[in-house]
This record gives C-alpha cells, structure tokens and sequence, in this order.
C-alpha cells in the first residue's frame, strides 16, 4: 500500500532550488532562504500568493544571535504577506522534519501547497561555539566541555562497533576511508558541493599532517564539514505545471530512540532501523526496489552503520557492501551519488530538504553530471543525534 492508497491523495514535489554549500561569507541566512524559497516556487510555476503555509527547518542552538526566523521567507514577495509559517527543530534532521510537517499539512486537508526550506548559517562561528550547538542534541554531553565534540560521540561509535565486529587487523579505518573517498570522489560532480575534490583512498585511509586525527579512530576525512547553505522544496497534492515532471512521496517514516547513551545499543540505530521499516511498508516496496539512496553520512562510521540499518547488508557485514562495490555510483544500490555530507557540506537544518532536492533532481534526469541512468525510486533518510531522531522517505519518478 503507498501514501496515497493509504491516505487518498498524493503528495508530489513540483518544484525546488537549492543553494551552493560551504562558507558563505557573502549569504546572510536570510539571503539564502529568499533565495532557494524563490527558485522552488519559480520552478514549481506557481505564484508566491499560492503558498498555503511555510516550513522551516533550522537547527541553530545559539550559533546565531536570530533564533525566530519562521517569517524571513516572506521577504520573497509582498504576495506571502499573512501566510502561515513555522520553524522546526529536531537537531541535524531539521529538514526532514520539516519536509514531514508540510507532507502531513497536506495530508491533513489543511493546506494544498506548502513550501518546505531547509537553511543554515554556521561558519561565521567559532569552533567552540559550533561545537557547544551542535553538543546541545546530545543528552550526556550537553552543557559540557569537549575537545573532540561531536566527532568523539561518533567515534565512540566506532569503538564499539570494532569490539563488537572487528577481527583486531584495523580494517575498520579502511574501510571507512574507502567510504570517505568514494563521497569525495562522488561530490566531484555536484555544483552545490563544499569539497569538490577527490582525494583518493590512499589518502583517506591515512592518518597525515592533511588527515590528523580528531577523535581516535576518526580521521579528518571521516568527518562532514561546518557548513553554511539551503535548500527549498514545494509540496502540492497535484501537479502545478512545474518546468519539470513532478516526483512522488510514496511513503515516509519517523521514529525517535531514548535520549540517554544507556539506554541505546550504540551499533544497531534501532530508531533508524524502524523509521526505514515504517517508510518502506507505507510506500510498499523493498530495498531491492530503490535505485539509490542519499543517507546521513555526518561521519564516515554512520554511513556504515547505515548499511545494516536499512537491511543492505547484516549487522556487522557493513564492509562487504563497500568491498564488493554495491553503495558505488555503479554498484546495486548507490548511496550518496552527492557526495553525501561528507563532502556536500552538512548546514546541519538544511541537510534534510537538501537531501530531498538532489533525490527529485535524480528522479527527473535534471542532476546533471551526477546524473544516474534512469533511476524510478529513491530514498532519503535523515538523522539527528546519534542514531535519536530519523526520518526515511521513499520518493519515485511520476
């Protein structure tokens, strides 16, 4: 059964835009919302007064003084004067969280034409002041000092996923190196990307003076960047005349894990698990039914992790889904055609509607050169925390 047996209407994104990613010094984020909110509605050939209501997905956590900034979309046009808007916060799935909020919109009947924006600003911060926000979505680390921040809760990760699976030979790191190069490589060919450079899998497999270590076993290369950017999608129930085909919503899912560390088993992303379960059982398909999927590869270790948590491979055999070539750009089920977060950038509540907007692009033969060859069905699958907040959506060619 899909969304719209389900629920007996569709769900389509008809239009989009999406900025470049990296240190903007030169966008402010209200520059960067106007901008993407005025190419989607633009490509989704509707006028700014068809706007029914307005999503924004943000994280923020002090690392701007502006902490109310649901109302900057409407700088668009005098014509969004009075619309309704919102800003949602769920850590580093902002964006999908707010993709959901405008899906169930209008699924509710309460609005026909949402406009969804994922946007922001990070790099005029300093290190610790980025490192203290992006803390604040962790429940034992919140409030405290770190040297290593958000990189050493994912390399704790690591840890117990070599205890638990690994053989003691260090194949782990290169492994991960293998998954940071090929993002590299991949983020080669997307305009929008922060690190458009390939830097090969010697170099990512190697701890260097340009590849130190940040948190043991964690390298550079393992490791998305700070990031500023956005990214905008408009959600309708029917086509709108868009200057390219429409893409589906054919399911999503959400589920949230226990905040403490605890209470979580750090290897299996049980939430992450479920969410993709929930996505795939509303659209009514199986991985096997997906031609590629953008995922949350904030750190190299997550993308693995997600490889079992979507039911590629077993928990632990993560490796043989790189080592035998099934998540390349060529492979069964290429995962961060992007070049992901990792080499993308990761404007942590742009991230989500950004992912959304690269898998549409793919699906109308509109990604350019990381264009894949006639692919029908995607997901997205979007994570905040650790393995705590996770979003999976299930999108297909109209």
């Amino acid at each position: 059964m899909s969304l719209k047996e389900q629920f007996g209407k569709d769900v389509l994104l008809t239009g989009w835009g999406h900025s470049r990613f990296g240190k903007l010094t030169e966008e402010t984020l209200e520059s960067l919302i106007v901008q993407v909110a005025t190419e989607a509605i633009s490509s989704a050939g509707i006028e700014p007064g068809q706007i029914d209501e307005i999503y924004l997905g943000q994280f923020n956590s002090g690392m701007m003084p502006l902490a109310f900034p649901s109302s900057l979309a409407l700088q668009v046009s005098p014509d969004l004067a009075n619309v309704a808007a919102t800003r949602v916060e769920n850590a580093c799935a902002s964006g999908s969280a707010a993709f959901q909020q405008g899906t169930k919109s209008l699924l509710a009947g309460t609005a026909r034409t949402v406009l969804v924006i994922g946007a922001e600003k990070m790099t005029h911060a300093g290190a610790d002041v980025v490192g203290a926000a992006l803390l604040g979505a962790d429940y034992d680390m919140a409030g405290h000092p770190s040297t290593t921040g958000f990189t050493g809760l994912f390399a704790d990760v690591a840890k117990h996923y070599e205890k638990r699976y690994g053989d003691g030979n260090g194949k782990l790191g290169d492994v991960l190196g293998t998954i940071a190069a090929k993002n590299h490589r991949n983020g080669v060919d997307n305009p929008y990307a922060q690190l458009r450079k390939d830097l090969g899998e010697e170099f990512c497999r190697t701890v260097s003076d340009k590849n130190p270590l940040v948190a043991d076993p964690l390298r550079r290369t393992d490791c998305s960047p700070v990031s500023d950017g956005a990214a905008a999608v408009v959600l309708s129930v029917s086509p709108t005349g868009g200057i390219t085909s429409p893409v589906r919503l054919a399911g999503f899912g959400h589920a949230n894990d226990f905040f403490p560390a605890e209470r979580r088993d750090p290897t299996a992303f049980a939430a992450t698990r479920e969410s993709w379960h929930r996505a795939l059982a509303m659209a009514g398909v199986g991985l096997e039914d997906l031609d590629f999927a953008e995922v949350h590869d904030c750190f190299t270790i997550a993308e693995l992790v997600m490889y079992e948590a979507m039911g590629l491979t077993e928990p632990g055999q993560g490796a043989r889904a790189v080592e035998e070539g099934w998540v390349f750009k060529d492979g069964r089920l290429p995962i961060n055609v992007s070049g992901g977060l990792k080499a993308k950038g990761h404007p942590v509540g742009a991230t989500g509607v950004s992912q959304h907007v690269i898998a549409a692009m793919q699906l109308t033969g509109t990604a350019g050169d990381m264009q894949l060859a006639k692919p029908r069905r995607a997901a997205v699958q979007n994570m905040g925390g650790v393995g705590i907040a996770n979003y999976v959506s299930v999108l297909e060619s109209v």
